[in-house]
């Protein structure tokens, strides 16, 4: 590592966690710590820096990612607040393609839970190097080893505990340092004291653990191992780099302990985050693409601009971009060109960001992560870059929403204020999908879960002041012939003292084979009974008739119709006469058949742990699901099955409380399927 270059002392990370372990607490004792805050904030009291939204002080949880800055020991640590909750993960996903590094907090008591085993396979998908944090030791039945288990059992890297608390449950004071092999303890009010030798009741457990840690780098660097070799033993200097480069190669995971409520913990939590996660120099350059060809852009202030938009804010005093540079500087007033779409824009003013307070900054330089002002189109996942220097770097993956329901304001007044209040969410959160159904005419809001759909509701009311009804929306059903006739006829006569109307046509109806093929027309008449040109009015005709089915007015598929005679009059048959025949045939044709209603099926595929496979299976089956088939993929079962639209709704929250947030899902539209109680007609 260039200790010399400003790059080195940068740390870009997150803070990863289930909800309610700990990870806004944690991230405001780092601030307090840093002295960024003089004031301890707390989740509880709705004080806390990063949970600013009023939406996140009354429930008490993180909602939105919350980047703050700050420092500590020289070093500029830029740090990103990440929701916990599995309906927010989209946050999640985005501010891990940006960061370098991630601190995972994991609660004492409960180990490794859903969500937590969730953030951590995000994180591995992008290889962002972490270590952990066991929170909560203060907790009654909190235990430092059965949390490293857990890690070990549920996650699959090796664990390295690098502590030994101090006293538990309530009697947890601090912790024993077993690299410097001190003692780090705390006063009642969270301040830190003078390290310490390591008391005589703990200095047996340390040292024997001090020789497990060094055995278990041993096995796997093998720079250590040379040395534990040569000397039997492993000098802290080479133990500390072992563990950076295991940590960063994702081979193995540095292990701390605290609880950050009391403050007791976070100054070497901090330390180890400069000591084993990277920073922007120590990750590999950058990859994007331009005109079909592959390029890497180094972090370097000196080469081109190369910046990630991240996450867009569109507050009501103007519009906050959140950029990661990653090469590049970029200025107050400069030009840049947006690669995903190839606008240009300028940049307003630059902000370095904590949480919902910023401090202008002339400059941002390879490394950064800032807000920029002035920016009018570009979308989370733009990449932002010099104009003579185009490049597109990978944007965030955005999940497939899978919870939806129907708005529509309460007064009719507010029908336009409404959409556009839907676009400014949907720009700001990607995972969000708004769309205007063509058939049922309602607005559709699509999110990752209905605590997700929940938040963006109470967001239109508050922050938007809309009344807003919401609903379960509708399915869009159609009907099918399931038993045809022939020779139906039908004959259109009209006058009404001018030229009159004459059509007589007979049409035979009868069902596709496949449903899904729609409406075929053919004629059989000969003799010229019927010309050609009034042929094609009957079709046009026929296909009028098709928007509205006898069942319940759903347009209709799935039939052929045959014109096999007909006649004219010399005077009064015409295009619009055997149109209206066409239209009104078919549609009494239809009442005389055996109809059958279907209804909008999707394909399905759930992914869950092989010990929830029998609980999920039930369900679909409850659901009217058939099952296609089932495989294991790396320890979970994959399960495929067809299940109708309508009985999806509230789904993701069931499979979710089923395998305790470990299940997941995607679905597809696949088509129609008859209802279960097949309706008729004659």
């Amino acid at each position: 590592m260039r200790t010399t270059d400003p790059l080195a002392v940068v740390r870009n990370l997150g803070i990863l966690a289930h909800v309610d372990a700990g990870k806004t607490t944690v991230t405001e004792r780092i601030l307090y710590a840093t002295g960024t805050t003089h004031k301890r904030g707390e989740v509880h009291d709705g004080t806390t820096v990063t949970d600013f939204d009023p939406q996140e002080r009354d429930r008490g949880i993180t909602i939105f990612s919350a980047a703050v800055s700050c420092s500590w020991n020289g070093h500029r640590i830029n740090l990103i607040d990440t929701p916990g909750h599995v309906d927010f993960a989209d946050e999640v996903e985005r501010s891990l393609r940006v960061l370098d590094g991630a601190v995972a907090v994991f609660d004492a008591v409960a180990g490794v839970e859903p969500q937590s085993e969730s953030v951590w396979r995000q994180a591995d998908r992008h290889g962002v190097p972490r270590i952990a944090f066991v929170n909560k030791m203060d907790r009654a039945g909190a235990d430092l080893d059965a949390a490293v288990a857990s890690i070990r059992d549920r996650l699959h890297p090796v664990p390295l505990a690098v502590q030994l608390p101090v006293g538990a449950e309530d009697a947890f004071t601090g912790v024993v340092d077993l690299l410097g092999m001190r003692t780090l303890t705390w006063t009642d009010d969270g301040e830190a004291r003078d390290p310490e030798p390591v008391p005589d009741a703990l200095r047996e457990e340390a040292q024997r653990r001090r020789r497990l840690l060094e055995e278990a780098v041993a096995e796997l660097h093998p720079a250590a191992l040379e040395e534990f070799c040569d000397t039997g033993a492993l000098g802290t200097g080479t133990l500390t780099a072992a563990l950076r480069d295991l940590t960063a190669r994702g081979e193995a995971v540095v292990v701390l302990c605290g609880s950050a409520y009391r403050n007791r913990g976070v100054e070497p939590l901090l330390d180890a985050v400069l000591a084993y996660l990277p920073s922007p120099l120590d990750v590999p350059a950058v990859r994007g693409t331009h005109d079909g060809t592959e390029q890497e852009r180094a972090a370097d202030p000196e080469a081109p601009l190369a910046a990630l938009a991240f996450k867009v804010n569109a507050t009501a005093t103007g519009r906050l971009t959140y950029l990661r540079v990653y090469s590049g500087t970029v200025e107050q007033g400069d030009t840049v060109r947006d690669a995903t779409t190839g606008r240009t824009e300028r940049v307003g003013r630059i902000l370095r960001v904590r949480a919902d307070r910023h401090a202008r900054l002339d400059r941002a330089v390879a490394g950064d992560i800032v807000a920029v002002v002035g920016l009018k189109c570009a979308r989370a996942g733009a990449t932002l870059c010099a104009p003579d220097a185009p490049l597109v770097l990978e944007p965030p993956g955005v999940a497939e929403p899978v919870v939806s329901v129907a708005v529509e304001a309460l007064r009719s007044t507010d029908t336009g204020r409404l959409t556009q209040a839907l676009a400014r969410l949907a720009e700001e959160d990607p995972s969000l999908v708004v769309r205007t159904d063509a058939e049922t005419g309602q607005t559709v809001l699509s999110g990752m879960g209905e605590l997700h759909l929940e938040v963006a509701v109470e967001r239109l009311r508050s922050d938007h002041g809309l009344g807003v009804a919401v609903g379960r929306p509708r399915v869009s059903h159609r009907e099918t012939v399931g038993r045809g006739v022939s020779g139906f006829v039908y004959r259109h006569v009209k006058q009404d003292g001018g030229a009159g109307q004459f059509a007589h046509v007979v049409l035979d109806v009868e069902p596709l084979d496949d449903a899904e093929r729609g409406f075929e027309f053919r004629s059989t008449v000969i003799g010229g009974r019927v010309p050609q040109e009034y042929v094609r009015a009957v079709e046009a005709g026929c296909r009028d008739a098709l928007t509205e089915g006898p069942l319940g007015g759903h347009p209709v598929t799935g039939l052929r119709v045959t014109l096999t005679d007909g006649s004219t009059h010399v005077k009064d048959s015409s295009d619009t006469a055997f149109r209206t025949a066409g239209r009104l045939g078919l549609r009494d044709a239809l009442r005389a058949c055996a109809m059958v209603l279907l209804e909008p099926v999707a394909e399905v595929t759930v992914t869950v742990p092989q010990d929830a496979v029998g609980s999920v299976l039930g369900d679909l089956a409850a659901r009217r699901g058939r099952v296609g088939g089932s495989v294991t993929r790396a320890g979970a079962a994959v399960v495929t099955a067809t299940v109708p639209l309508a009985e999806l709704f509230g789904y993701a929250t069931r499979l979710r409380s089923r395998t305790q947030g470990r299940g997941t899902f995607t679905s597809r539209p696949t088509g129609y399927a008859p209802a279960p109680a097949p309706a008729t007609a004659r």
